[in-house]
């Protein structure tokens, strides 16, 4: 069966034009059917504050209303998928940008009211691969911003590593799937203080112990959680390091077990 690497991009890469540069030549270099996912909160939180949109979030989680929707579609499926685009023709890879409207290939369902209403954010409920497959065996490359819809008409915000966790699980019926998620740390990190501090694997029950154990940053837990889930599912690898992990295995990284 073919690999196909699900490569998720974000952190402060996104956000610094030198470093989004770079990877994306990295990307372009990758052999072999590939996926490119991307995310942009804080460029979206800047529109915000300068077009005078409270930024209402909630333990790191943004709350979505209407007029954010509006911003963050702005934001993450045309100025940062395009440009991402473009960067990426110039580079010879030739990509589309999607949201998960786009040939109907990320549905979700809005995330009920418990304790909090989230407002316009969506938890996916099923990737359907047809479209996807075909760009793929035409050698075209999707990239995927945390944009999904409901069916209904309604777009919905997306956590963007759990749609590359989707990606990956959907298409794992069809290819070997590589999860890879690049950010600017060289990968999971034992003590948050400490950049080398890198744990180079991890299995659940590793995970479950540092977990107890107040760990992890809180942005990563959410990560970990999608990453173990793409395990759990079919997905047969998980890396989680700096942009050179998809070129350079080499380097310190982490690799992620059930």
């Amino acid at each position: 069966m073919e690999t196909i690497k699900i490569i998720k991009v974000g952190g402060n890469i996104i956000d610094n034009d030198a470093a989004l540069e770079k990877f994306l030549s990295q990307f372009s270099t990758v052999k072999g059917p590939k996926i490119l996912v991307h995310g942009g909160g804080k460029l979206a939180t800047k529109l915000a504050k300068d077009m005078d949109v409270p930024v209402n979030m909630i333990d790191g989680r943004r709350i979505t209303d209407a007029d954010t929707l509006d911003i963050i579609t702005m934001v993450y499926a045309g100025k940062i998928n395009k440009n991402i685009v473009a960067k990426l023709q110039s580079n010879k890879c030739n990509a589309i940008g999607f949201t998960g409207a786009d040939g109907n290939t990320i549905v979700s369902v809005k995330r009920p009211v418990k304790k909090i209403d989230y407002g316009f954010v969506g938890d996916v409920k099923k990737v359907n691969t047809g479209a996807i497959t075909a760009l793929l065996d035409n050698n075209i490359t999707p990239v995927f911003c945390a944009i999904t819809h409901d069916e209904n008409g309604q777009l919905l915000n997306t956590n963007a590593d759990t749609i590359a966790s989707e990606l990956a699980i959907g298409l794992s019926k069809h290819y070997q799937t590589e999860l890879i998620y690049c950010f600017e740390k060289d990968g999971v990190l034992l003590s948050i203080d400490d950049d080398n501090s890198v744990i180079d694997y991890m299995d659940t029950g590793t995970y479950e112990t540092l977990k107890i154990n107040n760990t992890f940053a809180d942005g990563m837990l959410p990560k970990l959680e999608n990453c173990y889930h793409a395990l759990s599912e079919g997905v047969s690898k998980v890396i989680i390091g700096n942009p050179t992990v998809i070129s350079n295995r080499d380097q310190k990284f982490t690799t992620l077990f059930l």
